[in-house]
């Protein structure tokens, strides 16, 4: 499988990014309110689907004897996103709660696409699973959004 180092670098923020997801999912789950524990299960499902994506994604950087990224996006865009939406869950209602969600959930399409654009050579089998964590994350924004629309205001 022919790579550059573009093609780590692409794979690497990609990982950085659901290690931020991870952690603010599970930050939201540890202090969602004990009566919205359907909350809760949404939010422990959604960081056990990053650390699927984590994992698929470390194993293209490790077969080609590259460092996966093991931390978050701490200078980046993404984790202040869900510092934000972590920051959120102080005595709000469900409806901003999910407001949030859908933000941090907006900014990891947002580097799925910009991954997909990249100029980085990326092989058809490692763009395919990019492709299909999009489309997934894709299916839990949807998700959040349809819950934060039925919320009342």
């Amino acid at each position: 499988m022919k790579t550059n180092e573009k093609t780590y670098e692409v794979l690497n923020d990609l990982i950085q990014i659901n290690n931020d997801r991870i952690e603010g999912y599970e930050r939201a789950a540890k202090e969602t309110a004990n009566e919205d524990a359907d909350l809760r299960s949404l939010f422990l499902s959604m960081a056990s689907e990053s650390r699927r994506y984590v994992s698929e994604l470390t194993q293209y950087v490790s077969m080609a004897g590259k460092d996966p990224a093991d931390g978050t996006t701490a200078s980046g865009k993404i984790y202040r996103v869900w510092m934000d939406v972590k920051a959120t869950f102080s005595g709000k209602g469900r409806k901003a709660i999910l407001a949030s969600c859908e933000y941090g959930e907006d900014a990891a399409q947002k580097a799925y696409d910009e991954a997909l654009k990249s100029d980085a050579e990326l092989p058809t089998e490692i763009r395919q699973v990019i492709t299909d964590q999009k489309s997934s994350l894709r299916k839990s924004h949807d998700q959040i959004k349809r819950m934060r629309d039925t919320q009342p205001a």
